[in-house]
């Protein structure tokens, strides 16, 4: 019997491309590792890429959207009917992700996986609705194992569409109102971390909505508590556009696609997508450390070095978007700059 999709081999990094870029940085006109962080992203995306000199010029952003049942328990400072809503914004170009992606060149889709109120079509806008939101996962499992697996299959899709149209990296967003709560709790199920270096503000609770927020995680952990798998855990206590960043991520590594990770909710996907096929951490590149307290452990639980410290809390792939020029910038740094030869100037004193 085959292993599930999302258990199936990632693509192997090109070594060859990796030490053939190794050469070249060595011999540039600069100290050696004095571009910091960005030579060893040059590197990396020369091994995804599979050539010596990279670049990043096909990009995709894709936004997964989704209700949660957990809402019901008042742990978000804004009303559910902001999560359809902003699809809207999302489209006519209004929300920050859609500025960034027009300044960015990138292409950019959104899609709804399941918001509470049935979506009428919309222009730009791909309807999956796989369920009306999710359950309140402090009373009963955020959603069937069938409604899981679509999730997941519909990032699936995503990240293969763009593997056919020669996308080079991809940007996972999502907006749900609630969806810090459900990272939140899966950080929890996923980490041995204390519960309140994980669990944060989200949209804005104040002291008392932060504290309901933490009653309710240590409820549903309560119900849920068991040996879990980590599909079981994203069933249990995930979101529908959580689940679809997971499928587009693995995807994305076994399709060969340079993954850009954006804040905590988007972390707290690839975390669960490294649980579910470990192969996909060769393909992750982190952008950004936000506000959320947890975003620091689930980074490091992923080995991930982000290139922003922001103080950001937006969400929507935005803080992935603001790091991309650095990294197309530390992709034409090492294309573009003389080697010492070239430029007739002297290496290093023997």
């Amino acid at each position: 019997m085959s292993s599930p999709w999302w258990q199936q081999s990632c693509r192997a990094l090109d070594a060859h491309a990796a030490a053939a870029a190794a050469r070249r940085q060595a011999q540039l006109t600069k100290p050696s590792g004095s571009l910091g962080q960005l030579e060893g992203l040059s590197l990396r995306l020369a091994a995804q890429q599979g050539c010596e000199r990279p670049s990043l010029e096909r990009i995709w952003i894709a936004i997964f959207a989704g209700d949660h049942g957990v809402v019901a328990e008042g742990v978000s400072a804004y009303p559910q009917a902001v999560t359809a809503q902003m699809l809207g914004n999302f489209v006519a170009g209004g929300a920050a992700i859609s500025v960034l992606a027009r300044e960015l060149g990138a292409h950019l889709e959104v899609h709804n996986l399941g918001t509470v109120e049935p979506q009428p079509a919309m222009a730009g806008v791909s309807q999956h609705q796989l369920a009306p939101g999710t359950c309140n996962f402090v009373v009963q499992p955020a959603m069937t194992a069938e409604q899981c697996l679509a999730a997941l299959a519909v990032g699936r899709e995503v990240a293969l569409r763009a593997a056919a149209e020669g996308c080079q990296l991809l940007i996972g967003g999502e907006m749900g109102i609630g969806n810090t709560t459900a990272a939140s709790a899966l950080a929890c199920a996923l980490l041995d971390a204390p519960l309140d270096e994980l669990i944060g503000r989200g949209t804005g609770l104040d002291s008392q909505g932060l504290a309901r927020k933490t009653r309710i995680i240590e409820q549903a952990l309560s119900l849920h508590a068991g040996e879990r798998t980590p599909l079981d855990w994203l069933q249990r206590l995930g979101g529908l556009e959580i689940a679809a960043l997971s499928g587009a991520y693995i995807a994305c590594a076994q399709s060969g696609i340079s993954v850009l990770v954006d804040g905590f909710i988007c972390s707290v996907a690839t975390l669960l997508a490294v649980r579910l096929n470990p192969g996909v951490s060769d393909w992750l590149l982190f952008s950004h450390c936000g506000a959320e307290p947890g975003h620091r452990h689930v980074l490091q639980a992923l080995d991930g070095q982000p290139l922003l410290h922001l103080g950001l809390r937006l969400g929507e792939g935005s803080g992935a978007a603001l790091a991309l020029p650095l990294l197309r910038l530390a992709c034409a740094l090492h294309g573009q700059m003389a080697t010492f030869s070239e430029a007739s100037v002297e290496d290093r004193t023997p």
